[in-house]
C-alpha cells in the first residue's frame, strides 16, 4: 500500500528562518501585494506546509513563493511536483488511499479580480463543498446537503482520514470568519461539530496520537462554532459549546484545548455582562496555560482578566492586568504559540486595551486605542479591522467628536457588504442612538442616512 504520511517540509522551515509562522505569513502576504496577487495566508498555513500536509501549493501561492525566493524552483522549496499531487499519479492510488493527509492546498483565495460579494459566496461554498477527501468530508457533514449526525456509522476505529477533515474544518471556519463574519457561517458549521462528536462516540478504538488529535480538534471545532454563535448574538449557543470544549478538553488532558476554552468563556462572560466570571475563567485559563510555553497566550488572557476588572469598575485590578499583558507580549511571538492564535498581534492589543479604557469611561484614551488598531490591522483580517473601525466611531462618538465618529462609521459601512457580523452591527446601532440627538452636521448627517437604508435593506433580504 502506498504511504500517505505527511513528510514534514523541513526545507521550506529553514527558509522561513527566525521568523514566527505569523511574521512568515504577514510576509508572504506583503510578496502577493507586490505581484499584484491576494492569498489568505496565516499561521496556520505556514504550519500546514511546514507539516508536510500541502505538498504543492496552488498558482497564487506558486508565484508569491518563487517571488519571495527568486532563482528557486518548487522542488527547491520542499514541495512537491504538481503531477504528482493533482494529476493521474495521484488519481492512480485513490483507491489504495482513499483519503491522503496531505493534499494540494484547497484554501480559497481571490486572484485579485471581481467583486468581493462573489468572493464571499465562493468562500462559503468553498467551506460545504470542500474537504480534505470525499469521505470524509461527507462524514463530517461538509457537503451542499449534509447528513445528520445519525448517519455516522456505528462503532469502528476512526482513522487518518476523519481527523484529518476535522482538523480541515477547524481552518476553514476560522478562515472564512476572519474574512466574513459569523452570521452566514454559524447553523452551516454546527452540523460538522455533530458529526465530530458522534465520531468521538464511534472511534471506541482509537488510540494513541489519532485519539488524542480527534479529541483536540473536537474541543477546538466546539470553540470555533461557539464563537460564531458569540459574534452572531447567540450567547446561550457560545456558552454551550464553550462548555462543551472544556469537558472535551478535561477528558483528553489536553492544556491548550482548555486554555482556549477558557480564554473564550472569559470573553463571552463580559460581553454578557457576567463580569465576575469573566475574571475566573481568565485566571483560570492562565493556571492551564502556564505550562504551554506561549507568553502571547498568557497575554491574551491577562486581556481578557483586564476586560472583567474594567467591567466590575475595578481599575487596580484592570491596569495591574493590563501591565502584564503588556509585559508577556513584548517578550514575542514563539513557536509553540498555539495556531488559533494568528489573529493575536498588536492590533488586537491595542482594541483590547481600547475596550478596558471604554468600559472605564475613559473614551478619549478608548479611542486612541482603537485607533491604533486600524491603523496597524492587516486588511486580510476583513472582520476585525471592521470591528475595530466600530470601536473607533463608538468611543469618538462617547467622547463628543462626532464629525470624526461618523466619518469612523461610514468606513464600517464600506465593509459590512463583506463581513456579517451581529456583533458589529449592535455596536453600530449603539452608536446611531448616540448620534441622533446631535444630527447637527452633514457629515453625521449623512452617516445617519447611510445607516438607515443599510439597515432597511438588510431587514428586507
Amino acid at each position: 500500500m502506498v504511504s500517505t504520511r505527511a513528510v514534514p517540509n523541513l526545507t521550506f522551515r529553514r527558509l522561513r528562518g527566525r521568523r514566527s509562522p505569523g511574521e512568515f505569513a504577514a510576509a508572504v502576504r506583503r510578496a502577493a501585494r507586490e505581484i499584484g496577487e491576494q492569498v489568505a495566508c496565516d499561521a496556520r498555513y505556514v504550519g500546514r506546509v511546514e507539516a508536510g500536509e500541502i505538498r504543492c501549493p496552488n498558482y497564487a501561492y506558486e508565484r508569491v513563493f518563487l517571488h519571495m525566493f527568486p532563482g528557486l524552483t518548487l522542488a527547491d522549496l520542499g514541495f512537491s511536483a504538481r503531477e504528482s499531487v493533482r494529476g493521474r499519479a495521484s488519481r492512480a492510488t485513490a483507491d489504495a488511499a482513499p483519503a491522503p493527509a496531505a493534499l494540494p492546498d484547497p484554501t480559497p483565495m481571490n486572484s485579485g479580480t471581481g467583486d468581493m460579494s462573489e468572493e464571499s459566496d465562493v468562500r462559503r461554498r468553498a467551506f460545504m463543498t470542500g474537504g480534505t477527501a470525499s469521505m470524509a468530508a461527507a462524514s463530517l457533514g461538509i457537503g451542499a446537503a449534509p447528513a445528520p449526525a445519525a448517519a455516522v456509522p456505528g462503532p469502528r476505529r476512526v482513522g487518518e482520514a476523519e481527523v484529518s477533515a476535522l482538523e480541515e474544518a477547524v481552518r476553514r471556519i476560522r478562515l472564512l470568519d476572519d474574512r466574513h463574519g459569523a452570521d452566514g457561517l454559524y447553523r452551516r458549521a454546527a452540523q460538522p461539530l455533530r458529526t465530530a462528536y458522534a465520531l468521538l462516540d464511534a472511534g471506541t478504538a482509537t488510540r494513541g496520537a489519532t485519539a488524542d488529535r480527534l479529541h483536540a480538534s473536537a474541543g477546538e471545532l466546539a470553540i470555533s462554532v461557539g464563537w460564531l454563535a458569540h459574534d452572531s448574538g447567540r450567547f446561550d449557543d457560545a456558552r454551550s459549546h464553550y462548555a462543551e470544549a472544556l469537558a472535551t478538553a478535561r477528558v483528553a488532558n489536553d492544556l491548550g484545548v482548555e486554555a482556549h476554552a477558557f480564554c473564550n468563556t472569559s470573553f463571552l462572560a463580559r460581553d454578557a455582562g457576567r463580569y465576575r466570571e469573566a475574571v475566573r475563567a481568565a485566571q483560570a485559563g492562565r493556571r492551564a496555560a502556564r505550562d504551554l510555553a506561549s507568553p502571547r497566550l498568557l497575554s491574551l488572557l491577562a486581556l481578557r482578566e483586564a476586560g472583567g476588572w474594567a467591567g466590575l469598575g475595578e481599575r487596580t485590578g484592570c491596569e495591574q492586568s493590563l501591565g502584564q499583558a503588556h509585559t508577556l507580549f513584548e517578550r514575542g511571538p514563539s513557536d509553540t504559540d498555539p495556531e488559533w492564535m494568528s489573529f493575536f498581534g498588536e492590533p488586537e492589543l491595542q482594541a483590547l486595551e481600547g475596550q478596558c479604557r471604554a468600559a472605564l469611561g475613559d473614551w478619549s484614551a478608548a479611542a486612541r486605542h482603537a485607533y491604533r488598531a486600524t491603523v496597524l490591522q492587516d486588511p486580510h483580517f476583513t472582520r476585525n479591522l471592521a470591528l475595530y473601525r466600530a470601536e473607533l466611531a463608538v468611543d469618538l462618538a462617547r467622547s463628543g467628536s462626532l464629525d470624526e465618529a461618523a466619518a469612523a462609521g461610514q468606513q464600517v459601512l464600506d465593509l459590512m457588504d463583506e463581513v456579517q457580523s451581529s456583533r458589529i452591527q449592535g455596536m453600530l446601532a449603539g452608536m446611531v442612538r448616540v448620534l441622533l440627538p446631535k444630527r447637527r452636521t452633514a457629515e453625521v448627517g449623512a452617516f445617519l442616512d447611510r445607516h438607515a437604508s443599510t439597515a432597511a435593506m438588510a431587514h428586507r433580504a
